[in-house]
């Protein structure tokens, strides 16, 4: 395959400003809101910036209840120990996801099998339903179905819960990637037992690190805060009587994600915007679609969150591959990001079971999330649809 020609003088050098796939959207709000958090005297962990925090994602989310934490991981971890699973237990979970998930799976001793992805990337319930049963008959029973929503979208739990309850099975919610979005009329983290939020640096909103379990069940939510904060007894002196974890989000980390969770609206349309463009960019070029929609008719009942953009790309078809289009940004300095190489391709998790259709390794292989963030200005969006015109134009045709 011929490779894309480059300048000579297009290197980082030659690009002073960097552009980022997603960073951090903050500002005044933001700095205003930390600063009243310090002056309040609230900066060790805790306090009323967590307290409203936390009411404020149940609201969002349609739950009664949320535990603010440290991260989404920490969110998945907790919520798996209040099932109880743990060594020589199985856990089903999509193989298209980031290592969090399956590594917070692992924390409990655990075993992850994964499941390949239908054509949204999210987990396929029918290659779900059968690896459910194919599980079952193994070995008598399975823990819990921990599905993933990819970059935004929302999995469709409608039928991944009719797929649980025929076994009896829980599912816990991993909503790391779309808050904010929405699937027939129901927010992202409002299915499952639990849900878990996460407001790492680059998501959707960001607490800068941080997180959050959101479920309905009021002793679910009383016990992950419980083990989140030490497992300490309400005695006057320190007893313990469970292992617990540092798992808590800062009074401080909650007064910046209480400010960004007000701007949230905005910037989903922001990001919606850029992946329309995107759509303009790519409407006429063959072999190339957009990985989750570009609008809704009614956004009130579905839509993305729009966390990021990613292109799957026919080489065959457009004559080029996502490798080279990643090479060719690269090159001027704007970061562009494969699709997560799926768990079951992972070192790590080999000899985890695992059921493949082929769907995932594909995203995986011809998939490029472009930058997507809310913060991006104009002039930046412009140098990179005008770096990716560029690639179109020069690029070698098969």
């Amino acid at each position: 395959m011929n490779s894309v020609p480059a300048d000579g003088d297009d290197t980082h050098a030659g690009w002073p400003e960097r552009i980022y796939l997603s960073p951090p959207d903050v500002g005044v709000a933001e700095e205003a809101a930390v600063i009243r958090a310090i002056r309040s005297g609230w900066v060790a962990p805790l306090g009323p910036d967590v307290d409203a925090f936390e009411q404020e994602l149940a609201q969002a989310t349609g739950r009664k209840h949320a535990v603010a934490l440290s991260s989404g991981t920490a969110a998945l971890h907790l919520s798996l120990l209040n099932l109880g699973v743990g060594p020589g237990d199985v856990v089903i979970t999509a193989s298209m996801t980031f290592a969090a998930t399956a590594n917070a799976i692992t924390y409990t001793g655990a075993t992850p099998v994964f499941v390949d992805s239908d054509v949204t990337g999210c987990i396929d319930p029918d290659l779900l339903a059968s690896a459910l049963e194919d599980q079952v008959a193994r070995r008598g029973d399975v823990a819990a179905i921990v599905p993933v929503d990819l970059l935004g979208q929302v999995a469709d739990y409608r039928r991944i819960d009719e797929v649980a309850a025929q076994h009896g099975v829980p599912v816990v919610a991993d909503a790391a990637e779309s808050f904010g979005a929405r699937r027939g009329g129901r927010p992202a983290g409002s299915a499952g037992v639990a849900a878990a939020l996460s407001f790492n640096g680059n998501k959707i909103m960001t607490t800068s690190g941080g997180g959050a379990l959101v479920t309905d069940n009021e002793e679910f939510a009383a016990r992950a805060r419980y083990l989140a904060t030490q497992a300490r007894q309400p005695l006057p002196h320190y007893e313990h009587i469970d292992i617990g974890y540092n798992y808590r989000l800062s009074n401080l980390l909650a007064a910046l994600g209480r400010a960004q969770l007000v701007r949230l609206e905005s910037m989903i349309q922001r990001r919606r915007s850029w992946r329309r463009h995107y759509g303009e960019v790519f409407a006429h070029v063959d072999g190339v679609r957009i990985l989750g929609a570009t609008g809704w008719a009614d956004e009130s009942v579905d839509r993305d969150n729009y966390w990021l953009t990613c292109i799957m790309v026919d080489p065959v078809a457009a004559g080029w591959s996502t490798q080279e289009l990643h090479q060719w940004l690269t090159e001027r300095n704007i970061e562009a990001r494969p699709m997560w190489k799926p768990m079951h391709q992972q070192p790590v998790f080999a000899a985890a079971p695992s059921y493949i259709t082929g769907v995932s390794d594909a995203m995986f292989a011809t998939g490029l999330s472009l930058p997507s963030g809310s913060a991006l200005t104009e002039a930046q969006f412009d140098r990179i649809t005008c770096s990716i015109s560029e690639f179109l134009r020069r690029v070698p045709r098969r």
